[in-house]
């Protein structure tokens, strides 16, 4: 086990290495591009199975206990260790993780992005999984720093170099906002350390904060959630968000939106909740007006990129809606409640799944049209896509559908917990204050049905004046090809299975999750 969590964190680095050499004689194939291609699906498939296989060996019964640990020191003068574990909270954003990854490599096998040397892109996108691997993995605070800045070279040059109009600016926009968050973070990270005397987060979470003043927890808190909410993003640090994904080639949304995304959640369950509860309580009620904010304004954001006549880009507007979808992450987390926080672990991997299927889609309806501008694609040449596309089509409404958390779905339990965590917040919180913040999330909820809905309706039934006027001479469009049913199925698959069987993955993040808030007693 210690082996397979190691293999799965550091393989992808050596795979990355391996992707730059002359490919052998005998595995060339067809091309040098083919051959680094499927070593691309090898090594990322190769991490899922030794994913899969810790998955297996996990001991269920006893999910709140850290497992397949290994702990080696490593600067002896700043008591850093290499220390690596994981437990329930951790083990499904590593499998979600290990299975984009896989599917990404998949897709690009079939679709590569246009751009520079396959090469290049297969070696980036190999260091991009090494490090949200290590972020899920690590139980160190300089680590877990250091794997979290990991992920921005690479996500920077698969925009710049592989992405689409205005590449260079989103670029630039995405690693300067995530930049500046994390030096602030990391001075957050340092007072922490420094104070209590231990970097390791195994330690921190069972102290529980004793070892740190209110004022260092208040100020502690106030840094690293910068850091943390610039890379979730909440508003009004999200931005940077609808450029990077506007620009970016498909995987780099789906990878942006299904992984990145959840690193910055997850630092506040793994770190602040249980490190400096009492810093945490103090930003909770702002966090939650934040997170409703944020729900209500990415919403909004859909509803007016929706309309007819506003040219809103589709992969826009699926970025906008990551807003309002994260900021029911947030709702949960600011709970402070076991409730909340585990709502709030499920909307993480129901909006991995489920925006992750809806960036291949668009990114596909991209390449068939060769835009994704909302107006065309319901006009002319892209009305009743039921009619010329009828799996596509209805692929499409089912990810909206999962997306706007029909109960029977992945999206529908985690939004669903977070509001039930904001009705009965954590004893100290203002109840009125988050009773606010669950009823406008509750309004936000029928904000999100009716801009997927107009969605829906556009780009798969058409705008009926165009249909008719186009009738003479329709658009041919491919239907979903081989390759596309193999990298969007599993998505599929797994949220029809979070969402009628739940219990698949609060069993294992609700120990977890009762004994990192009781701070590592119970």
């Amino acid at each position: 086990m210690q082996f397979l969590l190691a293999f799965v964190v550091a393989g992808p680095l050596v795979g990355a290495v391996a992707a730059l050499l002359p490919a052998p004689p005998g595995l060339k194939g067809k091309s040098s591009e083919q051959a680094v291609l499927r070593h691309g699906v090898t090594v990322t498939g190769a991490i899922l199975a030794a994913a899969i296989v810790l998955a297996v060996g996990f001991d269920h019964d006893a999910p709140s206990r850290f497992q397949a640990t290994t702990d080696i020191s490593w600067i002896q003068a700043l008591n850093v260790r290499i220390h690596l574990g994981i437990d329930g909270i951790s083990l499904p954003l590593l499998l979600m993780t290990a299975l984009l990854f896989f599917l990404c490599a998949l897709y690009s096998y079939f679709k590569l992005p246009a751009g520079p040397s396959a090469k290049a892109f297969v070696a980036l996108l190999l260091v991009l999984e090494s490090g949200t691997l290590a972020t899920f993995a690590v139980l160190d605070l300089l680590l877990f720093f250091l794997a979290f800045e990991m992920v921005l070279i690479p996500m920077y040059f698969l925009i710049a170099r592989w992405g689409g109009a205005q590449r260079q600016a989103a670029a630039w926009k995405f690693i300067l906002y995530t930049l500046l968050g994390s030096v602030v973070m990391l001075l957050g990270l340092l007072l922490i350390g420094l104070n209590s005397g231990t970097f390791d987060m195994v330690a921190l979470a069972s102290d529980n904060g004793r070892e740190l003043s209110h004022t260092t927890q208040v100020l502690a808190v106030l840094a690293i959630g910068i850091g943390l909410a610039v890379k979730t993003p909440m508003w009004p640090l999200h931005s940077w968000l609808p450029d990077a994904h506007t620009a970016a080639p498909t995987v780099g949304s789906v990878l942006l939106a299904g992984v990145l995304l959840k690193m910055g959640t997850y630092g506040f369950v793994r770190i602040l909740l249980p490190a400096t509860p009492d810093g945490m309580a103090t930003f909770a009620p702002y966090l939650g007006a934040f997170a409703a904010v944020g729900i209500v304004y990415g919403s909004l954001a859909c509803l007016a990129l929706a309309r007819k006549g506003n040219k809103g880009d589709l992969k826009r507007l699926i970025a906008y809606s990551s807003v309002g979808h994260m900021g029911f992450v947030l709702l949960g987390i600011a709970s402070m409640t076991p409730t909340g926080v585990n709502g709030a672990l499920f909307a993480n991997v129901a909006h991995g799944l489920i925006t992750g299927l809806l960036f291949f889609l668009v990114g596909a309806l991209k390449d068939r049209y060769g835009t994704a501008d909302l107006d065309t694609l319901a006009g002319a040449t892209g009305a009743a896509l039921y009619g010329r596309a009828p799996r596509f089509g209805a692929l499409l409404a089912f990810a909206a559908i999962a997306s706007l958390g029909l109960p029977g779905l992945a999206g529908f339990w985690g939004e669903m917990l977070a509001l039930f965590g904001a009705f009965d917040p954590a004893e100290g919180l203002s109840r009125p204050a988050f009773l606010t913040y669950m009823s406008i999330g509750a309004f936000g909820t029928l904000l999100t049905a009716a801009y997927l809905l107009i969605v829906v309706r556009r780009v798969c039934m058409g705008d009926p004046k165009a249909a008719r006027e186009s009738a003479a001479a329709p658009v041919v469009l491919a239907d979903i090809q081989r390759y596309e049913y193999a990298a969007w199925t599993p998505l599929v698959a797994l949220t029809l299975l979070a969402g009628l069987w739940p219990a698949v993955l609060l069993g294992l993040t609700d120990p977890a999750v009762q004994k990192l808030l009781a701070g590592g007693n119970s």
